[in-house]
């Protein structure tokens, strides 16, 4: 692995691409159309996530090694040091940290307490409790909000229900790639399904009653007059879609299952989000 490669891996860029989507989905519903805020936003996000994925990485390095699915990472293989991962994770926070900047002084406090929660808060509590994934639902959701708020410099509504719709999908979310991942996360020492029994009916029925609530919240702009029907008719169809999924898992309990629901929530978000913004309704966005 050569240095280049080493530093992609490190700050996980290719994976960052769903936060991106995500914010740019807020920017984009709450009307925001200046070409460079899109730049900042896009820059400014992708640097402090890679800040943060790197911080995971420097923080979880001697559990990193423990799990085939993490032993490849650059700092456990001895590609990188601990001091070249600190000065690229700093270097990428301030960076992007300077970059929201340009957008309004709320994008650089969204930006800095997601990778403050998530480094601080959720990547220690991993290994404790399975409330872990509670708290890493904050900074999961705040993409959202961040990019209606660069657009819009407020903390209104519309960015408060952005970040719920995306709060409650991380639940199942998380979940199903704890289940995926299971035996890796026990060799590291991380139980992050929400059931002390681990891949059980237990779990499986918490993810099934969370993907089912993942509904009505989907619909929260379409309640609130700022999408169209369109809304309605997709956000129920792929919440139906999401949840057949998850009552497969409960019925089941098996890896197939969960790899479905797994990889069916990295694209459920995207769709729901983007289906927002192509049939907002005009001249109805609050503030």
């Amino acid at each position: 692995m050569n240095k280049i490669k080493a530093y992609i891996s490190f700050t996980k860029f290719r994976l960052s691409f769903l936060v991106i989507l995500s914010a740019l989905s807020g920017y984009l519903f709450a009307d925001g159309n200046d070409p460079m805020e899109i730049v900042y936003l896009t820059a400014g996000g992708l640097l402090v996530t890679a800040a943060s994925n790197g911080s995971n990485q420097i923080w979880e390095r001697e559990l990193d090694k423990l799990m085939k699915r993490t032993s490849s990472r650059p700092i456990p293989q001895g590609v990188m040091s601990i001091t070249e991962g600190v000065i690229i994770v700093t270097f990428c926070l301030i960076s992007g940290l300077i970059l929201l900047s340009f957008l309004n002084f709320y994008s650089v406090v969204l930006g800095f307490s997601a990778f403050a929660t998530y480094v601080f808060l959720y990547t220690p509590l991993k290994r404790v409790t399975p409330w872990a994934v509670f708290v890493g639902a904050f900074p999961g959701a705040i993409p959202p909000m961040l990019g209606a708020i660069a657009a819009t410099n407020d903390f209104g509504l519309l960015p408060g229900v952005l970040f719920f719709v995306q709060f409650m999908w991380q639940f199942p979310h998380f979940w199903a790639i704890a289940w995926v991942v299971f035996d890796d996360y026990k060799a590291g020492g991380f139980s992050l399904l929400p059931s002390k029994k681990g891949k059980s009916k237990e779990s499986a029925f918490q993810i099934m009653v969370y993907s089912l609530a993942m509904i009505p919240f989907s619909l929260l702009p379409w309640l609130l007059g700022w999408t169209g029907d369109v809304t309605l008719v997709l956000a129920t169809f792929c919440g139906a879609g999401f949840f057949y999924f998850s009552f497969k898992l409960y019925y089941s309990l098996e890896l197939k299952d969960a790899k479905t629901l797994m990889f069916a929530s990295f694209i459920y978000l995207p769709i729901i989000q983007f289906v927002y913004v192509f049939d907002k309704v005009e001249g109805i966005i609050p503030k």
